[in-house]
């Protein structure tokens, strides 16, 4: 199973930006944790960082046909993008949300996100776990996915 992890705008300057916000770690320390779960769990994970709200579009737009899940942050555009949520909507991929900081804690304009409704979940609040949590909650739902499709195939090859 592939599943692609898309970075929104700054999420590149972790480590940099407001640390007193984000913590420390480094978005490349991020995703090599990713990378070592996904191995464990037979999984091929792919990343992708953009600033740029249609790029971002675009690659969610890529994973239909060649991704089976999205983790995705996108950022400051969380909370203004309807073009991200339609497009996420649009692939019907199996998508969780994640965000660093509990956004419910956060400035009034932070707390609403135009993407959680077409997601599978949301993850914030954990801290650079967070994307950890997420991977994991996408690995279940994709894991019963496929049991469920297996399950359908075996009914319809027992009645036919």
């Amino acid at each position: 199973m592939k599943i692609v992890v898309i970075q929104g705008p700054n999420l590149n300057m972790l480590g940099v930006r407001a640390q007193n916000v984000y913590g420390p770690m480094k978005l490349e320390q991020i995703h090599a944790n990713m990378e070592s779960f996904a191995k464990q769990n037979g999984l091929e994970i792919e990343f992708f960082q953009s600033n740029l709200e249609g790029e971002i579009v675009d690659r969610v737009q890529e994973c239909l046909g060649d991704a089976d899940g999205i983790v995705i942050n996108p950022a400051a555009y969380t909370h203004t993008s309807i073009a991200i949520r339609d497009a996420i909507e649009a692939v019907s991929i199996p998508t969780v949300e994640v965000h660093i900081t509990n956004v419910a804690r956060r400035e009034e304009f932070r707390q609403k996100s135009m993407v959680s409704a077409v997601c599978a979940g949301t993850i914030v609040g954990f801290g650079p776990f967070s994307y950890h949590l997420g991977l994991i909650a996408l690995n279940q739902i994709l894991s019963e996915v496929k049991a469920m499709k297996e399950s359908q195939a075996q009914q319809q090859a027992q009645q036919g």
